[in-house]
């Protein structure tokens, strides 16, 4: 993991852009519970799910969208490539994204802030699709003749039956925030890494894709929602810029008492070319004008058998005669 998160530019004094650690895990933790209770509304509704998952597989046969079943073929050629996929289903999803946030919060505070951001936006905005659109999954659908492969090769993180079970809302299948958690992993490690492999991180999302499906806990649809609401996400929340070190250190550092003149044409004798006084160094709401005017002190440099009008003559004394 080491090779693939090789840090980028290192950031700007990370412990003061690290949000406190109480309340990054009081915010996650209850943004968590708020998701999982929200699912729990979703359940109930047996008719309207199966109707919606009649019109989602009608949609894709009209869109000539590739069968589910071609992937889960794949995997039943294997007890072993099966079991597999569940167990990828069941343990990687949470894990991975906790992963990725803990290595981002104490690697890239900058970019942790803003991940944790477009995850919190793209959970939102499934957890409305869950509530206003229940989906039975195709392992559910008659028509998709398909293997509930978590029930029958195991391990599976689902009741027997949707009814019964209390810990999740197996009628939640659009859109799939396993795909969508893992892809904005996969984003979020290239955005903050710049190893040469770092797009590698891309085959966590595309094999979360072929898992979800092959075990027909999702259709194509759910990961192109997912996808959909992810890039509205990655639009309407930018990522902070850098602070880089030459803008933190003429934000931080004072300027000096006495400025470096650049070495130039003059003689060993010659005055040296006028540089702004330290007053003018400081911000200009730091002044008033009169203290402006009162140390606005120019020197006027003239050169000898020329005549300037800055130059003032020599006092005469009272009572000299010409």
């Amino acid at each position: 993991m080491t090779s693939l998160t090789e840090p980028a530019e290192p950031e700007p004094d990370p412990r003061a852009s690290r949000p406190p650690l109480v309340r990054e895990l009081l915010l996650v933790v209850g943004l968590f519970l708020v998701y999982k209770f929200g699912r729990q509304l979703a359940n109930g509704h047996t008719a309207e799910a199966f109707h919606n998952a009649d019109r989602v597989w009608s949609l894709e046969r009209a869109l000539h969208l590739p069968g589910e079943g071609s992937v889960q073929g794949v995997l039943l050629d294997s007890d072993t490539l099966v079991h597999l996929a569940n167990v990828y289903y069941a343990t990687v999803h949470f894990p991975a994204t906790l992963a990725f946030l803990v290595f981002l919060y104490l690697r890239r505070p900058r970019h942790y802030v803003w991940s944790r951001r477009v995850l919190a936006v793209l959970t939102a905005a499934a957890l409305v699709l869950h509530l206003s659109f229940p989906l039975a999954p195709p392992r559910m659908l008659p028509a998709a003749h398909l293997v509930d492969t978590a029930q029958v090769f195991g391990p599976s993180v689902y009741a027997a039956r949707p009814d019964t079970d209390t810990m999740a809302n197996q009628f939640a299948a659009m859109p799939s925030l396993h795909f969508g958690w893992a892809l904005m992993v996969a984003i979020g490690l290239i955005a903050a890494t710049r190893s040469r492999r770092r797009w590698l991180w891309l085959l966590h999302p595309l094999l979360t894709l072929l898992v979800v499906v092959g075990t027909a806990n999702h259709y194509w649809l759910d990961a192109l929602v997912a996808t959909a609401l992810l890039a509205v996400a990655l639009a309407a929340l930018r990522m902070p810029a850098a602070v880089t070190a030459p803008r933190l250190r003429r934000h931080l550092l004072p300027a000096p008492a006495h400025p470096a003149v650049p070495a130039g044409p003059h003689g060993p004798g010659s005055p040296a070319p006028w540089s702004a006084h330290a007053a003018f160094r400081t911000p200009p709401d730091a002044l008033t004008a009169a203290q402006i005017l009162d140390r606005a002190r120019i020197p006027v440099q003239v050169t000898a058998g020329s005549a300037s009008a800055a130059t003032t003559p020599p006092p005469v004394p009272t009572g000299a005669r010409r």
